[in-house]
């Protein structure tokens, strides 16, 4: 196991390097100036230029990629140019927000997922299984900017029983979560489910129940053990997803999130707070694809060997 790790986190070495490297030029190659945007149409050429040395967006863009590379690698993502705050506090602050959003949206989602998969599969073709496709073939064809108005509008509006927007107590998580979980779980149990019907028609399964095994100890302890791999790249995934942000959701309810950082720098042509969101969702993906490698490490423990 621990051979296994040290070479999954060498081989982060370079991907990070890359990373960085492209949310530099990405970010670089965005249309506007932000010194234009920060003094206005009407700034004389003069305080143009002494804003842009001030800035360094006078230097060669080579020269600008080492100071960049250097300054991250110290863990300085330098400061937001419209707020004069430290990029790495900006995002400090906002990162635990979309951190515990994206939990309790995952948690919700294999929470439905797993159980609904798995029933579906182990009744399959019956009225059971067609109302559980159903159901999350309704739950991924929502998208979050229409599911996400209309649980403010019946449980927040019409109701009251939670908050509109921002963030408060566990009360103000649960319809952000429930935006987000619900596509998620509608993926990961038409997942599960088709994982599942493969494995249960495994010869290990067969001699389990000539063996007598339960019809929950073959469900749950042989096929899903098997199955769940697939499950677990999607979901994955899925993770990274939402630690990169979902603009979308964190707009909508007004979450203090990184994914509304993110869409606000990006407006604001705000090129240092905007490379350091960028940088922490990209670095987010990867981490999670870390996190993905160790899970399936634990779950199959030939993977290690590999």
């Amino acid at each position: 196991m621990k051979t296994f790790l040290i070479r999954r986190i060498l081989a982060l070495v370079p991907v990070v390097f890359g990373v960085v490297t492209l949310v530099f030029f990405i970010i670089h190659a965005t249309p506007g100036d932000p010194v234009e945007i920060m003094l206005g149409e009407t700034a004389s050429p003069a305080d143009r230029d002494t804003l842009r040395k001030e800035l360094g967006l006078d230097r060669p863009l080579v020269v600008q990629y080492i100071t960049f590379i250097g300054a991250v690698a110290t863990g300085d993502l330098g400061k937001s140019l419209f707020t004069n705050k430290g990029v790495a506090e900006s995002i400090a602050e906002r990162y635990p927000a979309t951190v515990q959003l994206a939990l309790c949206s995952m948690a919700l989602a294999i929470i439905i997922a797993i159980p609904l998969g798995v029933l579906a599969a182990a009744r399959k073709n019956s009225a059971i299984d067609t109302g559980a496709m159903a159901v999350s073939l309704l739950g991924v064809s929502m998208p979050s900017f229409w599911i996400g108005p209309l649980l403010i509008l019946v449980f927040s509006i019409n109701l009251g029983w939670f908050p509109v927007a921002g963030r408060g107590g566990i009360e103000s998580l649960v319809l952000p979560s429930i935006t987000l979980g619900t596509a998620m779980a509608a993926i990961l149990s038409r997942l599960t489910r088709s994982t599942m019907i493969e494995a249960l028609d495994e010869d290990y399964i067969v001699t389990a129940r000539a063996k007598g095994a339960s019809s929950m100890t073959i469900l749950f302890r042989h096929a899903l053990s098997n199955a769940i791999l697939p499950v677990v790249t999607v979901a994955g995934l899925q993770m990274g997803a939402l630690l990169a942000g979902a603009i979308i959701t964190e707009t909508i309810f007004a979450w203090p999130g990184i994914g509304r950082l993110t869409l606000q720098a990006i407006t604001a042509r705000d090129y240092p707070l905007a490379q350091g969101c960028v940088l922490t969702i990209s670095l987010s993906y990867v981490f999670v694809n870390l996190a993905v490698d160790i899970v399936y490490a634990l779950v199959d423990p030939r993977i290690r060997y590999k």
